[in-house]
């Protein structure tokens, strides 16, 4: 009789696990708002990612922020970047003393402002989703680009995943997207030491193709209890590995907007779409796909400045990574890796381009299918909103600055939010970063600097950011202004402060002035500063 009962308690237990939903999160590295066919693309190809949106629900006013590690820090997290420390894109960096990467003595003498530091690493402390599912009984797996910790008290096997394929010794891919990738073996000495746990494959194996086979793996591994899938594709970051049989492809086509046409762009978005139709195909094959929450979300704002001319740093790519230039040239030209239109401006920076991005979510029976939401979200509310779906309880000791949107995935309710904050203290040389507050139609960012300056718009009326309202409307300026002042204080943020060193100098005209090969546009401008 003890034995009947102890075999109905695991038929129970086995039952129970299995009728938890999976959770899967496809995260693509650089992808723009405007990047795909359902967001309305003439250019690019993305069959796998429409069709995935007549199952989901979209949303229009998802955010991230204008880099990666902050973003990936606060979905772990469910905490803006000012709480969790990561402010900038340095979770590749090495440790440094403090802990930190940006020292404020190392601001150059034409900078008004000094950069506040930034940590470039999550946290041990912090208890993330992976940690909460695990011991929730999920299997967790992460699988591609990292950013949040270079040295292995900081991987993701310390972080909440039992499987991990991953490699950061660079911002973007293993050094290249095609095997072999140029991990070296533990303590070879020259060159790029052993980040992480990614192999070579075989020979011009393409490493996202390489991301979908570990993906497939691990899911065909996990079918006796749930899992938890997060995929966070190494496309579209540079430096601009491509397939050259899909680059000729899209060389051949044209824009009819005018706007995007960037070939080698084209092609890594379709191998990225690739990727995700993969995963998709394997679910149902293996028959989970109606009990799996899947999210496909991006980690900034879509890439509209990296360039191969007018910059220094351009020339100094010259002499080290020359191959990745001449090709750009010969398919790109000169043309940035995408375009935002009607968005403003791009990654790494505050304005429209550089946060607002694609966002979908589907669970059948749930989520109602081919749906729409204008609710305001972004990073800090994945965490609430998936343990919210699963009935998990929130760890006490995790202190969430997001929220869960479940009913409104549901179809039950609204999600009523007074303020939603974006925080980027990090800029180029002649310009402080800064921080806005969006509160319904209203957007206002505040710019860091001595005095700072602010700029209002109503993205309701005017989604390209082009009439700044903050001479017309200064009781809003003030109001938002407030809340502003609150999410800083509430937060803990560190400021940029100003230079002792500051020598005003002319600046040079304005010119698109980021890493030819990964990076972000330095801000400029035409007068003194």
């Amino acid at each position: 009789m003890k034995s009947l009962l102890l075999l109905s308690s695991f038929v129970l237990l086995h039952s129970s696990l299995w009728a938890k939903p999976n959770v899967v999160l496809f995260l693509v590295d650089d992808m723009g708002w405007m990047d795909s066919g359902v967001q309305g693309s003439q250019y690019y190809e993305t069959p796998n990612i429409d069709k995935f949106a007549t199952r989901a629900m979209r949303f229009t006013n998802a955010y991230a922020q204008p880099l990666c590690s902050p973003t990936r820090g606060s979905i772990l997290s469910g905490q803006y970047t000012a709480r969790h420390g990561i402010t900038t894109a340095s979770g590749h960096q090495p440790p440094q003393p403090t802990g930190h990467v940006f020292l404020p003595e190392t601001a150059p003498a034409n900078a008004p402002m000094l950069l506040p530091e930034s940590k470039n690493y999550l946290e041990p402390a912090q208890i993330t989703l992976a940690e909460t599912l695990k011991g929730a009984g999920y299997r967790t797996a992460h699988i591609g680009k990292w950013h949040l910790g270079l040295t292995q008290p900081y991987w993701p096997e310390q972080q909440g995943f039992d499987v991990a394929f991953h490699c950061h010794p660079d911002p973007g891919p293993p050094g290249e997207y095609f095997s072999p990738y140029g991990v070296l073996a533990d303590g070879k000495p020259g060159g790029k030491t052993k980040v992480g746990t990614i192999t070579d494959g075989p020979q011009g194996e393409y490493i996202v193709d390489r991301q979908a086979a570990e993906a497939v793996k691990f899911i065909e591994a996990s079918q006796g209890g749930p899992f938890f899938l997060n995929l966070w594709c190494y496309g579209v970051h540079g430096p601009w590995g491509h397939k050259v049989e899909y680059t000729k492809y899209f060389a051949a086509k044209k824009d009819p907007s005018g706007r995007q046409g960037n070939p080698i762009m084209a092609s890594m978005l379709k191998s990225v779409d690739d990727c995700f139709g993969r995963i998709l195909a394997e679910l149902d094959q293996q028959g989970v796909a109606d009990n799996t929450i899947i999210i496909f979300y991006s980690d900034n704002g879509g890439n509209a400045h990296s360039n191969v001319s007018g910059s220094g740093k351009t020339e100094a790519a010259e002499k080290t990574k020359s191959v990745f230039l001449a090709d750009w040239r010969k398919w790109a030209g000169d043309q940035p890796p995408t375009m935002n239109t009607p968005l403003r401006d791009g990654k790494g920076t505050l304005y429209e381009g550089g946060t607002r991005v694609p966002l979908m979510w589907a669970w059948a029976g749930k989520i109602k299918p081919a749906s729409m939401s204008e609710a305001i979200v972004g990073p800090i509310d994945v965490y609430p909103t998936v343990i919210d779906l699963l009935g998990i309880e929130k760890p006490e000791q995790q202190i969430f600055d997001g929220v869960s949107y479940a009913k409104v995935l549901k179809g039950e309710g609204e999600l009523k939010r007074d303020a939603y904050f974006n925080y980027h203290p990090h800029a180029g040389a002649n310009r402080a970063g800064g921080v806005w507050v969006r509160s319904g139609d209203f957007k206002l960012l505040r710019w860091f600097g001595n005095p700072g300056t602010h700029e209002l718009y109503n993205l309701r009326e005017d989604l390209s950011e082009a009439h700044d309202l903050a001479t017309a409307m200064p009781e809003k300026v003030k109001e938002l202004d407030a809340l502003i002042d609150g999410f800083l204080k509430d937060t803990g943020a560190t400021y940029p402060r100003p230079n002792p060193a500051y020598k005003p100098v002319a600046a040079k005209a304005a010119a698109r002035n980021a890493d030819p090969l990964d990076a972000w546009k330095e801000r400029q401008c035409n007068a003194t500063v």
